[in-house]
């Protein structure tokens, strides 16, 4: 099997069992998996474009990207990432009040929330593995919502 750059656009992948043994593997609309044995002529055809494929998108990473960088868009990637690093030091001071926050809530509430929002199970699935209704479930994440919210905000 030839391991090679793919992208979406070349979902083939070329196998050469033996000498005159040749596949082609693809995935179907189904979504399955299909081995396609081909003569030489067709796997050699395959085997050409994929190359040139992969060459084209060489070429674009290495040349044509940045031949359309000038000065202004240098100096706005300069600026974005001097903002960026503010939005990450706000980001990080939020998401530790958000931690704290978290971490005051009771043991359930805090429970479900995060099955709900970090491991994004539904108030059903919360529910069935819980034992206990949909609605007590939202409304447990609800008042920790609410519970959260009034800590960031103090």
């Amino acid at each position: 099997m030839k391991k090679r750059r793919k992208d979406k656009y070349n979902p083939y992948t070329l196998i050469e069992v033996k000498e005159n043994i040749y596949i082609i593997s693809f995935k179907n609309i189904n979504g399955t998996y299909l081995n396609v044995e081909v003569n030489k002529e067709v796997y050699d055809v395959f085997d050409k474009s994929e190359l040139k494929e992969i060459s084209q998108m060489n070429e674009f990473d290495r040349h044509i990207e940045h031949s359309n960088i000038n000065e202004n868009i240098l100096e706005r990637r300069i600026t974005n990432k001097n903002m960026l690093l503010e939005d990450y030091i706000v980001q990080q001071s939020t998401f530790e009040e958000l931690r704290n926050a978290i971490n005051l809530l009771p043991e359930i509430q805090k429970r479900r929330l995060i099955k709900y929002f970090f491991e994004n199970k539904t108030f059903e699935q919360i529910a069935i593995e819980e034992q206990c209704t949909k609605m007590a479930v939202k409304f447990s994440v609800d008042i920790a919502i609410e519970k959260i919210s009034k800590k960031i905000k103090n």
